[in-house]
């Protein structure tokens, strides 16, 4: 495979962010009209907003005001990459990285952390990525944006890892007109796509809205066998409840079936303990097999404004994702010369998991010494119900000679479902913050959560009843102006983790609390159209559970005891670069590099990148030429490996992926302003990588060159 040196790469991106700050700090010095403090953002780009966000606070603060590193991929960036659903997303966002397990589940991950939680406007919703239900696979036609706030983030989402919580922001029916978009797209493998967003008044008035959303989509796949449908409904009304309330009603199904779908990857070694060669097409699954899922989601939404800058709202949202699994796992290691060795396990099981969270939130403004202050209260419950089932089977099959592989391994007999998990988590908070203006450059916010977390059941006969009740969850942030355009800032965040293991005394363990400390820089230009960040940063997970010699938990057979310890940390810095160069050229930028280690000093999270640069730009033609837009990009990572054993020898071995890059384009032509047709290259330089590699000691191949061609008719 191709090595993309990283030593190459960190130089681009730091002469990157420099070149565009002082270009754009140029241009403001001959600008006189170019003044005024950071919150006053009047102008922006296509990759970055003006607008307040709740992500990281819940103050309803813009980027530039909160302290913490944060980016948005906006609607223009997901139209003009055609990224199609959340991994797409991940995949381009700055400071996040994802990882195959196999055809229809990813993993995501942040600053040497998972991340294992994601919000939809706010309201975090659990998963578990080893039982993905097309949470990965969410269609982004639902969203207007996805913002990504990196670091600890428990006072809002509760509980998780101190990695990064991703917000799925809704489309809202806000239009007072009739007014919508059209897309149509044919691709490789013959992939085609329609969809529909249409809004409208639903009265003289404009007083009820509503908003349509509609998305259908076949393919064929790179891998032998496979494809997959998928159809998206989104439906949302508002209503002016008067002059000062807003009352919000909507809901969205999506539909994904998949054939020939992979249960893990491809073996690593053959029989002979030799590193396999396979082609990218190759696949372990049968041509029966399906990983399908649905997704629905309800939600309602009463915003009051009582005046005086004071506002609440009530949020109910309910989410249910369910799976239907008919699959293939294949294990072992093929004989290098008659391909035998490999060993079957079929699937057949049905998952589902049900979340219903209530939340309510009050914001506004207060004057203390002769300032102006903003404070948020709110409140959250929620409530997730997880039932998986599986079949029994019989007469399962010899795979055979796998390098004859051709999909038409037979279904075996499929026997009575049993019950596997039969799992309740309850998750409440109340928390509070506020930004105290202390002097007109220095702001201070202070806020804190106290959280419960409960989860009881059982999962393969196992029972299950533990949790933590009033955790603390505490956040700090400091943010001083140097200009009007340059703003330090420091933050002190915190996330719980709860954890079933005991100690030797039969008490359950405190949760693993993770900690982020971070300083930055946050800086504005041309009226903040441009706005870069620079961060450096450090995350600690500790109270992890670690074996307590040969001690047994008190009244178990064998029960080991654990003790809590120090876990991992991570350190490393961040700098982004999002908004306009200059008239009709927008760009998004970052680069990420950190180093992550164990109590001992031992590497982990070493399956994922620990350096990321990403750069997307897109660049509109003056003039004559103006009916004319270009795009390029390049995503490149470092190397990542996974210690592991030969599945053959039992020899200790290290399996690596090389830096690589991935390259994109676009190219858009403007018919008329209302019709427009845009060819995308993913991957253009058709390189060969590895999506993960270790997984169970199996890896997965990333997509060759793909390529869509689509018709955008605006009215």
């Amino acid at each position: 495979m191709r090595s993309v040196p990283p030593l190459t790469r960190r130089p681009l991106v730091l002469a990157l962010a420099l070149l565009g700050s002082h270009a754009a700090a140029a241009q403001v010095a001959n600008n006189s009209t170019a003044s005024g403090q950071l919150e006053e953002v009047v102008v922006t780009g296509q990759y970055t907003i003006s607008e307040r966000i709740d992500t990281a606070t819940g103050l309803g603060l813009t980027l530039a005001e909160t302290p913490q590193s944060v980016s948005v991929v906006t609607a223009q960036r997901i139209i003009d990459q055609d990224l199609r659903s959340l991994t797409d997303v991940v995949n381009n966002a700055a400071g996040i990285s994802a990882r195959a397990q196999d055809s229809s589940r990813y993993s995501y991950a942040a600053r040497g952390f998972a991340i294992d939680n994601y919000q939809i406007d706010g309201i975090p919703i659990s998963w578990e990525p080893g039982g993905n239900a097309g949470e990965t696979q969410t269609d982004t036609t639902l969203f207007e944006r996805v913002e990504v706030v990196r670091g600890a983030t428990g006072l809002l989402t509760g509980a998780g890892n101190p990695s990064a919580s991703i917000n799925l922001v809704r489309k809202h029916a806000d239009s007072r007109e009739f007014t919508g978009q059209t897309i149509v797209s044919a691709g490789r493998w013959n992939s085609y796509r329609a969809m529909a967003d249409v809004s409208s008044p639903l009265n003289g008035s404009g007083s009820v809205r509503g908003r349509v959303v509609v998305n259908l989509e076949e393919s064929d796949s790179f891998r032998d066998y496979a494809g997959d449908e998928k159809s998206v409904f989104y439906g949302v009304v508002e209503a002016d409840l008067g002059q000062a309330t807003l009352l919000r009603v909507g809901g969205s199904y999506q539909d994904n079936s998949p054939t020939a779908s992979t249960w893990g990857g491809l073996p690593i070694w053959l029989g002979d303990g030799s590193l396999a060669d396979w082609d990218r097409s190759d696949t372990t699954a049968p041509r029966w097999a399906s990983w399908s899922s649905t997704v629905e989601n309800y939600y309602l939404d009463l915003v009051h404004d009582f005046g005086g800058d004071w506002q609440a709202k009530l949020s109910v949202n309910h989410n249910t994702n369910a799976s239907e699994q008919l699959l293939l796992y294949l294990s072992g290691a093929p004989d290098p010369v008659t391909g035998l060795g490999m060993r079957a396990s079929p699937r057949k099981a049905d998952t589902e998991r049900e979340q219903l969270n209530i939340s309510a939130q009050v914001n506004g403004t207060y004057r203390l010494f002769g300032q102006r202050h903003e404070l948020t209260l709110g409140a959250i419950d929620s409530e997730q119900d997880e039932d998986n089932w599986s079949h029994a089977r019989s007469n399962i099959a010899d795979p055979g000679d796998f390098f004859a592989w051709n999909g038409n391994y037979p279904q075996p007999d499929w026997g009575a479902k049993g019950r596997d998990v039969e799992m309740t988590t309850e998750q409440r908070g109340v928390y509070a913050a506020t930004r105290l203006s202390l002097a007109d450059p220095l702001k201070v916010i202070l806020g804190a959560r106290v959280a419960d977390w409960e989860q009881s059941g059982s999962t393969y006969g196992v029972a299950v009843d533990y949790g933590d009740t009033g955790v603390v969850v505490p956040y700090a942030g400091v943010l001083y102006d140097l200009t009007d355009s340059h703003r330090v800032y420091a933050s002190y965040t915190e996330i719980f983790q709860p954890q079933s293991r005991r100690d030797r005394n039969g008490d359950f363990l405190d949760p693993i609390i993770g900690t982020s400390y971070e300083i930055g820089l946050k800086s504005q230009f041309l009226d903040g159209a441009l706005q870069t960040t620079v961060a450096f940063f450090d995350v600690e997970q500790d109270n992890l559970a670690q074996a307590d010699g040969v001690v047994i938990v008190p009244g178990t057979d064998n029960e080991q005891a654990y003790y809590e310890a120090e876990g991992a940390n991570s350190t490393g810095y961040e700098v982004e670069v999002t908004g306009l160069l200059a008239e009709g050229w927008d760009i998004s930028a970052s680069y990420t590099d950190f180093d992550a280690e164990d109590a001992d000093g031992n590497a982990v999270n070493t399956e994922n990148p620990h350096k990321l640069f990403k750069v997307f730009t897109t660049y509109r033609f003056p003039g004559a030429w103006s009916r004319l837009t270009v795009s390029g990009g390049v995503n490149w990572q470092d190397g990542n490996y996974t210690d592991t054993f030969n599945a053959v020898t039992g020899a200790p071995e290290r399996v690596e992926q090389d830096d690589y890059a991935l390259v994109s384009m676009m190219l858009r032509y403007d018919f008329t302003d209302r019709l427009s047709a845009q060819l995308n290259v993913q991957n253009a330089l058709d390189e060969t990588y590895y999506s993960q590699i270790g997984f169970y000691r199996q890896l997965e191949f990333g997509a060759p060159r793909d390529y869509r061609l689509s018709f955008n008719y605006r009215f």
